[in-house]
């Protein structure tokens, strides 16, 4: 298996993570489908997303697989006055990733990182290894040390 530039700042961390592959379906790239993939409970699965604010700001949310991202409760973390997804369009040329794939190690640039305060519930979670068909699974320690992630309450519920 291939190491991803997300695994080798890893291991540049000397974090420890194992790396999981799985079968990709580019129609369902959904959060779901790759919890099922990898036999995983869905909340176990945490998906990053591109998040705009007011001005120039640029961010990473990572939330659970089953919830929705609370726009204004990213916008009180982040602490601008509004945010907004970016548009699908925009994702690669800003992150260096692709639908499916987008990580918040090793992206292009390194935006903030917030991260839902449910992630330390865990053992270990699944985050993409930035290619579609790989993930990384870490302790969430780990991964708020990697990316110096700001935690807080940003899901709601589906």
């Amino acid at each position: 298996m291939a190491k991803t530039n997300a695994a080798r700042v890893l291991d540049g961390l000397s974090i420890t993570y194992e790396l999981r592959e799985y079968e990709v379906d580019v129609d369902d790239l959904s959060a779901g489908a790759v919890a099922r993939k990898l036999g995983m409970p869905l909340e176990q699965v945490w998906k990053t997303l591109l998040v705009k604010g007011d001005g120039k700001h640029l961010g990473f949310a990572l939330l659970p697989g089953d919830a929705e991202l609370d726009l204004k409760a990213y916008a009180r973390l982040a602490g601008v006055k509004s945010a907004e997804l970016a548009a699908l369009k925009e994702v690669q040329p800003l992150t260096g990733y692709i639908r499916g794939g987008v990580t918040a190690l090793a992206a292009k640039k390194p935006y903030p990182v917030f991260v839902d305060e449910e992630l330390m519930l865990h053992d270990v979670v699944s985050v993409s290894a930035g290619v579609r068909g790989t993930q990384l699974l870490v302790a969430p320690d780990d991964y708020v040390r990697a990316t110096t992630a700001t935690l807080g309450p940003l899901a709601r519920p589906r």
